[in-house]
């Protein structure tokens, strides 16, 4: 052995050392921290004032709500963005993540966020497998160290947030999120420039215009500042990981796989009303939204004007023969709320 390499190696007693010195600066940062908040408490009017002028920004509204689907229901919540601007304006908080071991092909992580002040803390522990799923290859080992890192982040932020959440006010939270769709309704854009926009967000999730133009109902020239509102909760849940593309645009897979359900039921019988007459052979997207209409006892007239009213219809006076295979597939991923609402109007 080279004796010079000793000079290098740390001895058990230096390491043991270096562990007390660290340990001990930490218990003094956090007591200097505690001592603080004591001192300085939080003005909480001064802090909601700041919180609301701070979703005042467009740059933080358009990316301070997410948005999923669920059951059939739209659900809507603050982003990690937005939690991590509630948590630095409202002041006397600390929060963040800790990888606390990684064996086993997984990293053990704890998630926290501490009311310095109230000496409140929220805290969760949780494993990230370093796995990647894709839809190609199914599950992917992850061996860079950076992919894992990348991972590791990505699944620790959502559990911040949740700590974060967990440690404000309820009241606090709502306040700034009715504050950021306030400012995303004056910004929202419809310009050629705000257009091109849109598809360059939507872009790096595989989303093309016609896609788009499927999910809002309409040309996206003619789009309105109700959906640029929605697009963009959409962008927010897909960047925060929330949701999937192909849970909110019918994807090119759904498409091919439509076209050949359509080309199998291409000769149809018509009623005297117009109506599509279903077969017995399988049913395709059209003749299964005509079942659910006939299976609910009502007029036509009465479900036509729900779905003209909710946006899936363009044309309130159309007959079913005459909606277009897009306003069709609106309809049945959306139909448990709209049959609720054609029940009760028929009532």
């Amino acid at each position: 052995m080279n004796p010079n390499t000793q000079l290098f190696s740390p001895s058990p007693q230096n390491t043991s050392a270096l562990v007390q010195i660290e340990s001990s600066r930490a218990v003094q940062e956090v007591q200097a921290a505690l001592v603080i908040a004591k001192r300085f408490p939080r003005d909480q009017m001064a802090a909601m004032d700041r919180i609301k002028n701070a979703c005042q920004r467009p740059s933080l509204a358009n990316v301070a709500v997410y948005q999923y689907a669920r059951g059939g229901t739209d659900i809507t919540g603050p982003s990690i963005r937005l939690a991590e601007a509630i948590a630095q304006q409202w002041g006397n908080l600390t929060f963040g993540f800790t990888e606390l071991e990684q064996s086993g092909g997984a990293s053990t992580c704890e998630a926290f966020c501490w009311d310095l002040e109230t000496n409140t803390k929220r805290s969760v522990t949780f494993q990230v497998p370093h796995m990647r799923y894709t839809k190609k290859d199914g599950n992917k080992p992850l061996s860079d160290p950076r992919d894992i890192y990348e991972l590791v982040a990505n699944n620790a932020s959502r559990r911040v947030r949740a700590c974060i959440l967990a440690t404000i006010p309820g009241d606090v939270v709502e306040s700034a999120l009715d504050q950021c769709d306030e400012t995303m309704r004056a910004d929202a854009d419809v310009s050629p420039d705000a257009q091109k926009k849109i598809l360059v967000t939507f872009e790096k999730y595989g989303i093309k215009k016609e896609q788009i133009e499927k999910r809002i109902q309409r040309r996206l020239d003619a789009i309105q500042p109700a959906q640029v509102v929605s697009l963009r909760k959409i962008a927010a849940s897909l960047k925060d990981g929330m949701s999937k593309a192909d849970e909110w645009f019918e994807t090119e897979v759904a498409n091919a796989e439509n076209s050949q359900l359509l080309k199998k039921h291409t000769e149809k019988k018509t009623s005297s009303h117009g109506d599509l007459v279903l077969d017995s052979s399988a049913p395709s997207p059209r003749e299964t939204f005509l079942a659910k209409v006939q299976a609910l006892g009502v007029s036509w007239s009465q479900v036509g004007e729900v779905l003209h009213q909710n946006g899936v219809l363009n044309d309130a006076r159309a007959t079913a023969a005459d909606c277009e295979d897009g306003e069709i597939a609106f309809a049945l991923a959306s139909w448990d709320k709209l049959s609720q609402l054609v029940k009760g109007g028929s009532k």
